[in-house]
């Protein structure tokens, strides 16, 4: 079927046993093979969460295929290939209030104000629509705790997007699953910290946050919702791989997928307590071998992934972020902010944030992890300064 079509290039997608197959026509099929040749072989050596006859699911983080979201995903891929930028990913927290405290959280410390009303983040996830975004990412603080997120997702246009959320657990009611499940809610990303019950909640620095998780993820599944475990990997959690995995198998969840503590917000003193790039190739074996399996959940280890033997760094590039208070970021974990949705357009700040030396070519590896960004854009931050830090 063709999935993408201009004068100069197209593509089609074949669905062969429960493997997407990609292939191009056009003058610049030469130009995009590279990067299809890339996705093909992802969609090959990885096995999907669900596919029939007419449907196949691969990620949370993919549109399903066939659809219009995943139209838009290709072309955001040749756009990428045409040296276009476009934020593929754009994720919104909606408050920054939180019931827990957790020691790694990467907003604390920036700067709080009046939350963005529904109307203001419909309208900006619009504003990302219209920029090219297929991925929506609700973020917190606790997402649960705005009382009108279902309003808001039954507001976006789940046909051009996938709309996935970020919560803890904590008020992911059944009713609340279900409102989720009915507005357009893709996928449910639950985090889970450590899978000892006893230090995940030290973590989180709140009793009862484990049983949370536990009864969202629950709450999530029996709406009908694909769910995630989100797991933030450290130096003091990546050798329990295997028991992470094992309570996302046990719980029926679709995949688990990984990503990297950051030295920013609490973390910020903790720069020699991040992952390193040995410990990106433990999580590549570890996505590689178990989405070799043929059941249980997919794996997807983002800081493979957003690493040099595949996509690099998506901040400012191909990922965008706006805080409670407005404040655009090129992703979650980099407090530089190059304006606010409340006094400008959306369009505006992404081509201003494109034109910073920093976000200009690609980076192989998260930038927040390379000591030459930190040293040059991190470490000159005054002690006393408002986050995110307004790039002038």
């Amino acid at each position: 079927m063709r999935v993408y079509e201009k004068p100069m290039i197209k593509v089609n997608a074949e669905l062969e046993n429960g493997k997407v197959v990609l292939d191009t026509e056009g003058a610049l099929s030469t130009l995009a093979k590279p990067i299809i040749s890339r996705i093909n072989r992802i969609f090959k050596e990885e096995k999907p969460i669900y596919f029939d006859d007419e449907t196949l699911i691969f990620s949370t983080w993919v549109p399903p295929i066939p659809g219009e979201a995943f139209n838009r995903m290709i072309s955001a891929e040749i756009a990428a290939i045409m040296k276009k930028r476009v934020p593929d990913q754009f994720s919104i927290a909606i408050t920054d209030r939180c019931p827990n405290r957790c020691i790694h959280c990467g907003a604390d410390g920036f700067v709080t104000g009046k939350e963005l009303t529904a109307d203001q983040i419909v309208d900006t996830i619009e504003q990302a629509i219209d920029l090219g975004s297929y991925l929506i990412s609700f973020d917190g603080g606790e997402t649960m705790v705005r009382k009108d997120i279902v309003e808001m997702v039954q507001r976006v246009n789940s046909q051009k997007t996938i709309n996935t959320c970020f919560t803890s657990g904590f008020g992911l009611t059944p009713e609340r699953a279900q409102g989720l499940k009915n507005a357009g809610m893709y996928a449910m990303r639950i985090s889970i910290d450590n899978p000892e019950e006893a230090e995940h909640d030290r973590i989180r620095g709140r009793t009862g946050a484990f049983k949370d998780a536990i009864a969202g993820i629950k709450n999530s599944l029996d709406a009908g919702m694909l769910t995630d475990m989100f797991v933030v990997v450290s130096p003091d959690n990546i050798d329990q791989l295997e028991d992470f995995y094992g309570l996302a198998e046990s719980m029926g969840m679709h995949e688990m997928s990984i990503y990297e503590i950051v030295a920013v917000g609490k973390w910020l003193e903790h720069e020699d307590e991040v992952i390193t790039r040995q410990d990106v190739k433990r999580l590549e074996k570890f996505q590689k071998d178990k989405n070799h399996l043929k059941s249980g959940p997919r794996v997807t280890a983002f800081p493979y992934f957003m690493g040099p033997d595949m996509f690099g760094c998506f901040a400012g590039r191909r990922w965008l972020h706006v805080t409670p208070a407005g404040e655009v970021i090129p992703c979650a974990y980099t407090p530089l902010s190059f304006g606010n949705v409340k006094e400008e357009s959306l369009q505006d700040i992404w081509k201003r944030m494109g034109k910073h030396t920093a976000y200009k070519s690609n980076a192989e590896y998260c930038m927040m992890r390379d000591p030459a960004f930190r040293e040059r854009y991190i470490h000159t931050i005054p002690e006393d300064a408002i986050l995110p830090l307004r790039v002038q």
